[in-house]
């Protein structure tokens, strides 16, 4: 193993939104041993602050979902694969025409900004961040974009996800997250292995020495790419069937707990 590559949320972060202090050590051990730690996530850029908040090291992160790579130490995107304007002009027409009740969100610069049409609702927590406001739909494909969001009120997340991979084949990768029935879009190709397989590239590691842990559907694909694929005891099922080997749940500091079997601490 020369490189370890976690989740977030699910998955590192505790559902207290910290990361535990055993989870840091065992992420430190695996520097100090020479190894190298990636975030890889379907957070935006303006997520990431309070997750680094809580580790003394400064790893790179893949963020939303494989579209930029995002260095802290610089405050910098390394590398960017966005949806072109006219690919998310045409996926929201596609959609709009399939969909009743669709509404968009878009998130720029690696998700540094969320611009979101007139209906799309937002968490109360975004409602006052600099970067989030409500534009004119015709806003929204004026830039490239780092993902295009989906939402039509509740909705089944895997029935719903399908419903618009499909609508969108050969536009965009389309995923989920979590369990709310957004759907989040990148451009062809996209996925968190494409961004992991990047940084790997750039740190001259082979996919056979990277171990990867996660927790939902959208990390599937880092899954498949990486050497090994550690699902959280408390996984979406599709990961679970997914995984190499199944480790203790967040909440239990389960990525520290197989670091350590792993490094033998």
């Amino acid at each position: 193993m020369r490189l370890v590559a976690t989740d977030l949320d699910g998955t590192l972060v505790r559902n207290d939104f910290t990361i535990g202090a055993r989870s840091v050590a065992a992420l430190m051990r695996v520097q100090a041993l020479g190894g190298a730690v990636v975030l890889v996530t379907g957070r935006p850029i303006r997520w990431l602050y309070p997750a680094y908040e809580h580790l003394p090291i400064q790893p790179l992160a893949v963020v939303a979902n494989g579209a930029a790579i995002y260095d802290p130490v610089d405050d910098t995107i390394l590398h960017t694969t966005p949806l072109s304007p006219a690919a998310v002009a045409e996926a929201c027409a596609r959609l709009r025409e399939a969909v009743p009740g669709v509404r968009f969100g878009v998130e720029t610069d690696g998700g540094r900004v969320l611009l979101y049409e007139p209906g799309y609702e937002v968490g109360g927590w975004e409602t006052e961040h600099e970067g989030v406001r409500e534009v004119p739909f015709s806003e929204l494909s004026a830039q490239p974009a780092a993902k295009l969001l989906v939402k039509a009120g509740p909705q089944p997340p895997e029935a719903f996800t399908v419903l618009v991979g499909r609508i969108l084949e050969g536009i965009g990768e389309a995923t989920h997250s979590s369990s709310s029935g957004i759907v989040e879009v990148s451009a062809a190709g996209v996925t968190k292995a494409a961004g992991l397989a990047w940084v790997a590239e750039r740190l001259g590691v082979a996919a056979h020495e990277v171990v990867a842990f996660g927790d939902m559907p959208n990390d599937l694909p880092m899954f498949a790419w990486a050497g090994r694929g550690v699902a959280m005891a408390n996984a979406h099922p599709s990961v679970l069937a997914a995984a190499d080997d199944v480790t203790d749940a967040n909440d239990a500091d389960g990525v520290a707990a197989y670091l350590e079997r792993l490094l033998d601490l």
